[in-house]
């Protein structure tokens, strides 16, 4: 999905109730390109609060297949960040815990995520269902340069309009995060980790 060399993620979130999930996921199907299904398990290492993150450190495994993610930028319910990341080959998530542990880096935030990657004129959709829990979304265009940030702004905000959906403002995107932590995310320890957990669990 990133084959060119924009890296530079505008991103526009908002919470989906199951009816609007449904809806949404109904006009996609029709109007728009199914790219891919997204089955993903991740671990937050970020240890900033939320209000003053400038990075997100990840481990994630989507469709299988592992990565090394960092983001920098403001974390917001629209946000412009970079995005830097490694893919790797797939079987290889629980080395890189262990290797992330050596590293320091031992306490994180595990969370699963599964939903559908669409595309919709010139925008990624992405309709995502926390399991047994929410359900939201994410409108996100790929920038060369900051200089184009703000027209993508307009599009993304523009295109959730004309559909109707609810974005997050700062301060509701971190009421939902934190209720996901508390309700549906776990917190991984390394210090209770034992070998292939990952594989045995989840069958990465």
């Amino acid at each position: 999905m990133r084959k060119t060399n924009k890296n530079i993620e505008v991103e526009i979130r908002g919470p989906l109730t199951k009816g609007d999930y449904f809806r949404l996921e109904k006009f996609l199907k029709k109007n728009g390109r199914f790219v891919q299904k997204k089955d993903r398990v991740l671990i937050d290492y970020s240890s900033e609060s939320l209000e003053s993150r400038e990075n997100d450190i990840r481990l994630r495994v989507t469709n299988k297949i592992p990565e090394i993610v960092i983001k920098t930028g403001k974390l917001g319910g629209s946000d412009e960040r970079q995005e830097l990341s490694v893919l790797t080959k797939k079987d290889t998530f629980d080395n890189l815990v262990k290797i992330f542990a050596a590293l320091g880096l031992k306490r994180g935030i595990l969370c699963v995520r599964k939903g559908n990657i669409y595309k919709y004129k010139d925008i990624e959709f992405s309709v995502v269902e926390v399991p047994g829990h929410s359900f939201y979304f994410e409108v996100e265009k790929l920038i060369r340069s900051d200089e184009d940030k703000e027209a993508a702004k307009l599009d993304l905000l523009k295109m959730c309009k004309q559909l109707k959906l609810k974005i997050f403002s700062d301060k509701t995107l971190f009421l939902y995060l934190r209720k996901l932590n508390s309700e549906a995310n776990e917190t991984f320890d390394f210090k209770n980790y034992k070998d292939n957990y990952f594989k045995q669990r989840f069958n990465l």
